[in-house]
Formats: C-alpha cells, structure tokens, sequence
C-alpha cells in the first residue's frame, strides 16, 4: 500500500493530526499546496470547518485529484463546533470519481477558548492508532 498525507490548516491543528498519521504511515504531512504527484493508494486528507464549509483551497485541491492517482480519501480533521467534514469533502470527490473511506478521523480543535489546548496529547494518540488500522 502506497500513502500520502495533506492537509489544510489555519490553526496549526490538523496539521499536529497529520504529522501523528503520517509518522505511522512512513511519509511526509505536507500542506494542500503540495500536490499529488505518484498514485497513492490512500490518501490521508486533513481539514476542518471555516464558516460552516470547507475552505476553497480544500474543494480546489480535491477537484485537481486525478481518479487514476488516488485510490481513495481518508477524511480527518479537527474543529471546535461543527464535527465531521466528510459530506463536504465526499461532495467535492464524488465529481472527480474518486472514493471515500466510510471511517475518518475526527477530534475537537480549539478555536479562541473553546476546547483549549486541543487536539492534546490524547487527541493526537488517537489519530496515530486510527492511522495504523490502515497498514
């Protein structure tokens, strides 16, 4: 199995998650500007609600996803009020043709004094194991 592991971020939260997964999975977290350039199996794709959506980098990146390089997207992400992003994120790869994962990883991310200090230490642990159900 091949993977790859991106991620959007403006807090600096996902990307704490992503590094946890990538260290598993023996790659590099690398941000959404680093497009996929070999196939991957499994793409890891970290994000997180911005006004009640994704943000237009995260749907830009996923519509320059080629359906032959990209086996499938694994979803995670942390947010402070809305949790899971994976509808938004499968709306944008179902018009590109390629597959989600039905699991995903999701925590609570802080965000001004809400969920302080999180992800913590647990949080990121707990992104580590998930990754590792996929070796």
């Amino acid at each position: 199995m091949t993977y790859a592991v991106r991620y959007y971020t403006r807090t600096g939260n996902t990307k704490k998650l992503a590094k946890a997964m990538a260290d598993v999975l023996g790659v590099e977290a690398l941000p959404i500007s680093s497009p996929i350039k070999e196939p991957v199996d499994i793409l890891f794709l970290g994000n997180s609600y911005y006004a009640f959506n994704i943000d237009p980098e995260v749907k830009q990146f996923i519509g320059g996803l080629d359906k032959n390089k990209v086996g499938k997207i694994v979803n995670f992400g942390s947010a402070a009020m809305l949790n899971s992003t994976y509808n938004k994120v499968k709306k944008e790869a179902d018009k590109v043709g390629v597959p989600m994962d039905e699991k995903e990883f999701h925590c609570k991310g802080e965000f001004r004094h809400v969920h302080k200090g999180r992800p913590n230490d647990e949080d990121v642990a707990a992104a580590a194991e998930f990754a590792k159900g996929y070796l």
